[in-house]
């Protein structure tokens, strides 16, 4: 016959360490932060060019290409395709403002984004929208880039 002993856990709680390795990890939780956000802003030492978060995706007649460019008017963007390499550049403006700027997180300035796309494209085709700080670029695969589903017989 087996019988049950009840088991007692320990409280791992910081209160109960005196010593605090979780007061440890979470100190090095935010330097690792820290260092983070600094590594953001190494684009605006070097050259004033930061690179946009962007997502790439392949539908079967096109790459659509989504870019986060919130405070980007339309005018101050300029986008090329030469064969299959999309370039996206322009500037983000620092509004004016009144008071004093504490504390500055959006990154400012000339940006960058650049992306080889896996295949042909159909370069009159293109087509771009600026809506809610998302650019859209739209570019057609070429007629015969495009998957074609065969039919089994």
């Amino acid at each position: 016959m087996c019988t049950m002993l009840p088991v007692r856990h320990r409280d791992l709680s910081p209160v109960s360490h005196p010593w605090g390795p979780l007061r440890e990890i979470e100190a090095l939780h935010r330097q690792l932060g820290e260092h983070l956000r600094a590594w953001q802003r190494l684009p605006e030492v070097f050259d004033d060019v930061f690179t946009p978060l962007a997502d790439v995706e392949e539908t079967d007649d096109a790459y659509v290409v989504e870019i986060e460019l919130p405070g980007v008017r339309k005018s101050d963007v300029d986008i090329e395709l030469t064969g299959a390499h999309l370039t996206v550049t322009g500037e983000r403006k620092a509004r004016e403002r009144s008071g004093i700027l504490r504390r500055r997180e959006r990154v400012v300035g000339r940006f960058r984004y650049e992306v080889a796309l896996p295949g042909e494209v159909e370069e009159d085709g293109v087509s771009a929208r600026l809506d809610d700080g998302v650019l859209t670029v739209t570019v057609p695969k070429a007629e015969r880039a495009r998957r074609r589903r065969i039919p089994v017989q």
